[in-house]
């Protein structure tokens, strides 16, 4: 397995990132490659987790799946397109679907219906504004930013009349974060951000 070469002029495509080494975790948006070591943080794992647990419980009676990265996401500019033909293909936190057509041996075709990404220092401007408008632009219903350090999730909504993400829900740690998917969820924050 390879790693991309270096060419600010070329757009790679979702066939060459299936080339790529699989001891490194790697993103495609809209065409440039984005290598997403280093390794999560301790805290970033444990958030995660209590959300998969939440989330799995929730939705055990429901179409409606919870996937945790790596996890492939393929969000083609047009659906049908073969994968010389998709430029973009992330690996989100927590992505939930629930139309199950869209899952395949190797991940997501098509937009989830929530995507959650908790931050970092080095993830922070590409969730708040690259995966934001990308999100926004495929059609992802919900869109959660996590801010670990000041334990407040910030939650977008997709206007489908308007196909933008209307003003943000923002939470924090002592509330009950209810959302909809298939079925009402209720997350308790203070289970998410309670200190390892």
């Amino acid at each position: 397995m390879s790693q991309p070469e270096q060419n600010p002029d070329r757009k790679f495509t979702y066939q060459d990132y299936l080339t790529w080494s699989e001891e490194e975790q790697w993103e495609l948006i809209n065409g440039i490659p984005y290598n997403m070591t280093p390794a999560p943080s301790t805290q970033h794992q444990k958030i995660v987790t209590v959300l998969i647990a939440q989330f799995y419980n929730a939705l055990k009676d429901s179409p409606c799946q919870v996937f945790a990265a790596p996890f492939d996401v393929r969000l083609p500019e047009q659906q049908g397109k073969s994968s010389d033909d998709i430029f973009t293909v992330v690996q989100p936190d927590l992505a939930i679907i629930c139309d199950r057509n869209k899952l395949d041996n190797r991940g997501c075709v098509g937009s989830p219906d929530l995507i959650i990404e908790v931050t970092s220092p080095s993830s922070l401007r590409k969730d708040i504004k690259d995966k934001f408008y990308l999100y926004e632009k495929a059609g992802v219903n919900q869109y959660w930013i996590i801010y670990p350090e000041q334990k407040t999730v910030v939650v977008f909504a997709l206007d489908k009349k308007e196909g933008r993400f209307g003003r943000p829900d923002i939470y924090c740690e002592t509330d009950i974060l209810r959302t909809e998917t298939d079925k009402s969820i209720h997350i308790d924050l203070s289970e998410v951000f309670q200190e390892y």
